[in-house]
């Protein structure tokens, strides 16, 4: 797919929190980096029916639910050996009817990590800003 010539791509990521809502959970692509389950969002997708076509598509999984507003707004550039570009990442608290996932190039594992543990793993820029941010907030 072709992007149009625009300055950030927008991304929705959803934020799932372990019971204790102390950890968040991370998905680790082929590459090895681990990211934040979601993806880019297709225009006329609301961020709701977005993350819930990313998530399906990328683990297998059902989300069953998306909170109406975002937790976070993270932006940081992504850069690939030939694609420089910024990326907006809208993260929405979600819940999902599992964690048995369908491993795919773009998950092939999944676990929950504190913030200290996040900024710890060879991770894809939005995961050290949201580790960073989630150390300092209250998850009520």
């Amino acid at each position: 797919m072709d992007l149009p010539q625009c300055y950030y791509r927008v991304s929705v990521k959803g934020l799932v929190l372990d019971e204790t809502r102390t950890k968040f959970l991370v998905v680790q692509e082929d590459n090895g980096f681990w990211e934040l389950p979601g993806g880019g969002l297709d225009q006329g997708e609301s961020p709701q029916e977005g993350l819930k076509r990313e998530i399906k598509e990328e683990m297998g999984l059902e989300v069953t639910w998306v909170a109406d507003n975002p937790s976070f707004f993270l932006t940081c550039k992504k850069t690939k050996p030939s694609i420089h570009h910024w990326v907006a990442n809208v993260l929405y608290e979600i819940r999902l009817a599992s964690l048995a996932f369908t491993p795919s190039n773009e998950c092939v594992a999944v676990c929950f990590v504190t913030a200290e543990e996040a900024l710890a793993l060879p991770a894809l820029p939005n995961v050290y800003e949201l580790a960073k941010l989630f150390g300092k907030e209250k998850m009520n």
